[in-house]
C-alpha cells in the first residue's frame, strides 16, 4: 500500500507508537511519519505508507499550526505540564498582560530548543541526557512565527493560536512568553491543526482509519498537488522512472523552470521533476517511485 494518511494523533501516545498499527492494518512494512508529537498532544500527523515515505523529505511546505494552551506562574524540566515542577507561584497575568507581549514573538526570532526534545548533540538525543539528569548547552534557532493570536482565558489558562515555521517549539514559545511576564508559564495542551499541507479537516482518528480501511490513503501525489502536471510518453516514462532527464523540447507540454508532477500515459504517478533555470532545456527526476 502506497500512499498517505492523515491521522488525529490521540493523547498520551507518542507519534511512533500513533504510526505502528497502520503496518498491520495495511499490509505494509515501511511507515513513516513526519513531524513529530509529544506524546501529550493531539492532531495531524502525516504517515507515509509503502513507497510514499521515500516522498517525505520533498513535502513542498514544511509549515505549521498550533492550537495551545498555558498556564501561567509555573514551570516545569519539560515546559509542559507533564513535567517535574520547577517553580510555582501566585500569577496575576491577564489577558492584557499576554496581548502586549505577543509582537515580541512574531516574526523571525531565536529560539533555544528543550533539553526534552529529539535532537541530537554530540551522537546522543537531548532527551536521554535530560533524563539522567544532564543539561548541556544548546544553539539558538532561527524560526519564524507567522502569526501568534490570544484567542481567550478558560478556566485560569490562556489559549493561542501560532502558524510557524518547521522546528519551531511551541513550549519553549510558551516559557519565552512566561519569562518575559515575569512569572513563567508552562503548556497545557497542544493540538496540531496543519503540518506539510495536511489539515485538521483531513485527519482521521485511528478508529476512522480502521473503519474505512484503503478509502483513508490519499495518493502519493496527493501533497503534491500545488505543482503543475506534466505527462510524458511511455518511452520517456520509463527513462524517467529510471532516474533519467528528459529533453523539455519533446514533452507534450510546455514547461517552463520549476518542479512538477510527472505521470505515465495511464495516469500513473511517477515522481518528480524539476526544470532549473540554468538548465531551462531538461527535466531532471528529482524523486522517483522507481520500478521495485
Amino acid at each position: 500500500m502506497n500512499g498517505f494518511v492523515v491521522m488525529d494523533k490521540p493523547e498520551g501516545v507518542t507519534s511512533f507508537k500513533a504510526a505502528a498499527p497502520l503496518r498491520r492494518l495495511f499490509n505494509e512494512r515501511k511507515v513513516g511519519h513526519t513531524g513529530t508529537l509529544d506524546p501529550m498532544a493531539t492532531g495531524v500527523l502525516p504517515v507515509a505508507l509503502g513507497k510514499a515515505a521515500r516522498f517525505i523529505d520533498y513535502l513542498p511546505d514544511s509549515d505549521k499550526a498550533y492550537l495551545a494552551r498555558f498556564r501561567c506562574g509555573v514551570t516545569t524540566d519539560t515546559l509542559d505540564i507533564t513535567g517535574t515542577v520547577l517553580t510555582e507561584t501566585d500569577a496575576h497575568v491577564t489577558e492584557t498582560d499576554v496581548l502586549a507581549l505577543l509582537p515580541r514573538f512574531t516574526g523571525k526570532i531565536e529560539q533555544v530548543p528543550p533539553m526534552y526534545s529529539a535532537i541530537s548533540v554530540n551522537g546522543q538525543r537531548l532527551y536521554d541526557l535530560a533524563r539522567k539528569g544532564i543539561e548541556v548547552e544548546r544553539q539558538s534557532r532561527k524560526i519564524t512565527v507567522y502569526s501568534l493570536e490570544l484567542l481567550g482565558e478558560i478556566d485560569g489558562e490562556f489559549e493561542i493560536a501560532v502558524r510557524c515555521s518547521k522546528g519551531t517549539y511551541i513550549r519553549s514559545l510558551i516559557a519565552d512568553i512566561g519569562e518575559a511576564l515575569g512569572c513563567g508559564a508552562v503548556m497545557t495542551a497542544l493540538r496540531r491543526t496543519r503540518s506539510n499541507g495536511f489539515s485538521v479537516e483531513d485527519a482521521l482518528t485511528p478508529e476512522q482509519i480502521e473503519a474505512k480501511g484503503e478509502a483513508a490513503v490519499l495518493g502519493m501525489d496527493h501533497p503534491f498537488f500545488c505543482y503543475d502536471a506534466l505527462t510524458v510518453t511511455a518511452a520517456q516514462a520509463n527513462r524517467f522512472r529510471n532516474g533519467g532527464e528528459l529533453s523539455a523540447g519533446r514533452l507534450k507540454e510546455e514547461a517552463c523552470p520549476g518542479t512538477y508532477r510527472v505521470y505515465a500515459p495511464d495516469g500513473l504517478f511517477l515522481g518528480l521533476g524539476r526544470i532549473l533555470p540554468e538548465d531551462p532545456e531538461n527535466l531532471r527526476a528529482l524523486k522517483v517511485i522507481g520500478n521495485e
